[in-house]
């Protein structure tokens, strides 16, 4: 590819790969530079909606990219990232490609398939890179994973047919980061091994001058230089996660007795577009707490929220193994609120039916009972970004869901979408549990501060929820800037 570019791959999982490149995109745009993100396949149920190139209509992508694209300035476009899997279960996913479902996979199957995808994925990418000064490309997982390596389309695979340098980042929080630089240099190929730049240490604690001698280690084994030490940064929270792996630190209720609002949402198997919490869970005076299976819901919760899921029937299932679903009828019994997003919308209701067998097996499964209102799960997935109203307040978000609801309560609907003023969502007549399709709607500040005040009359507005993500941006880049030779890096892409 001769647009320069650079990809970053990690030694595993979680290691801050989304945030590195979120915060990178914002500092070289900050620069004058056109930036573009790029991640050639995810595996996430956190989605959001993206242009598509061919129609100029909706499609999706991972939740991460949106943010990489705001960092750089952009609207979000689906050939940031090409291949998106969303799980369904524990071996198989919903696989999209370009932003649109393609199916329903196994491991085998998807393994399979993903040399026919690499096409479209080098596609994606030099489409993106058309008019930019630099690609900055996100792996996924670590290439380290030789059970996965043939057909890769995600790390070396990708990076060797789009030719591109690699960057490894490893996350010293987590432990063992030597071992785990110098394990993933030692399992990759020759050919590979080449293709690498250096390396950065990702959410150090402490003084970095602890971690000098370390350097000549990894150098000598590996020939690679260190790129920078990042410390740990408590102004990341503030972005939005990628994906479940750190939901138990993110959400974890502190400060609850001593909260003016209380807020639980159970952690269902197939949790989606969990963000919708992250305005909450931001605001002074609120504690958010993510309650895992084998927990009890809070009984002072002052609301429990229903988060998306990809697998609504079988989350609700899990919901009434739980015990979760006794405790929430008793919660609403007693006056808490109960709120339902996407499929926790679905869960309000009476049924929940899926006749085509479009998320699991074909069947129904009986709801929470809360709403009198019916879903019937079909193969076309509403997909869009839309604004309007919600109590009076001016919202917007996306839809993101396959299924159509209906019943007497969506007779009283949550929100008011477009100049048309189309209905969405359903609520009781007190208003005390109610559910929408819409995603997205805590990020209003108007809404968000009505529906707090509304549980506790005490609380005051305060947070500006986008401006505090651009803040971070800013902070992010503003501490890469200082913690690695981001001059190098271009210099590794061929960017100057």
């Amino acid at each position: 590819m001769k647009t320069p570019a650079l990809m970053f791959q990690g030694t595993g999982s979680d290691v801050g790969k989304s945030l590195i490149v979120a915060g990178l995109a914002r500092l070289y745009t900050r620069q004058g530079l056109a930036v573009r993100p790029f991640k050639p396949q995810n595996m996430s149920n956190n989605a959001a909606p993206a242009l598509t190139p061919e129609t100029g209509g909706w499609g999706e992508i991972g939740r991460a990219q949106a943010l990489q694209a705001r960092a750089a300035g952009l609207t979000p476009h689906t050939d940031m990232n090409p291949v998106l899997l969303k799980p369904q279960s524990d071996i198989g996913a919903q696989v999209i490609v370009n932003g649109r479902v393609t199916g329903n996979a196994d491991a085998q199957t998807y393994h399979a398939m993903k040399p026919g995808l690499l096409p479209d994925v080098v596609a994606a990418c030099e489409r993106l890179a058309a008019g930019a000064d630099l690609v900055l490309v996100e792996g996924a997982g670590s290439p380290a994973e030789v059970n996965l390596r043939a057909g890769d389309i995600a790390n070396m695979g990708f990076a060797e047919a789009a030719d591109m340098p690699v960057i490894l980042v490893g996350d010293i929080e987590r432990g063992g980061v030597i071992a785990a630089l110098v394990g993933t240099w030692t399992l990759l190929d020759p050919d590979e091994r080449a293709r690498l730049g250096g390396y950065i240490i990702n959410r150090f604690r402490g003084d970095p001058r602890l971690f000098d001698d370390a350097l000549p280690v990894i150098r000598d084994r590996t020939g690679m230089d260190s790129l920078g030490i990042l410390p740990w940064l408590d102004g990341a929270r503030d972005l939005p996660a990628e994906d479940t792996a750190s939901l138990a630190a993110r959400y974890d209720g502190a400060g609850w007795r001593d909260a003016a609002v209380r807020i639980a949402a159970p952690r269902l198997p197939r949790i989606a577009n969990f963000d919708d919490l992250d305005p909450l869970a931001a605001e002074p005076g609120v504690a958010l707490r993510l309650v895992e299976p084998g927990e009890d819901l809070p009984s002072d919760a002052d609301a429990i929220i229903l988060c998306g899921s990809k697998s609504t029937r079988a989350d609700m299932q899990a919901l009434r193994e739980a015990g979760w679903a006794d405790q929430i009828a008793g919660a609403a019994s007693h006056g808490t609120r109960i709120i339902g997003i996407c499929g926790g919308y679905q869960m309000l209701g009476r049924r929940i039916a899926d006749p085509d067998g479009v998320e699991g097996p074909p069947g129904e499964t009986p709801g929470l009972g809360l709403l009198d209102i019916d879903t019937v799960i079909s193969a076309v997935k509403n997909l869009a970004a839309v604004s309007g109203t919600a109590s009076g307040e001016a919202v917007s978000g996306f839809e993101m869901h396959m299924g159509v609801t209906s019943g007497p309560d969506a007779a009283n609907p949550v929100v008011l979408i477009g100049d048309a003023r189309r209905p969405d969502g359903a609520r009781t007549a007190n208003g005390h549990i109610w559910g929408t399709y819409v995603h997205g709607l805590f990020a209003a500040d108007g809404f968000r501060h009505g529906f707090l005040k509304g549980l506790n009359s005490a609380h005051s507005a305060g947070l500006a929820w986008d401006r505090q993500i651009d803040v971070a941006l800013d902070r992010l880049a503003d501490h890469i800037e200082e913690h690695v030779d981001t001059a190098r890096l271009l210099d590794i892409a061929g960017a100057r």
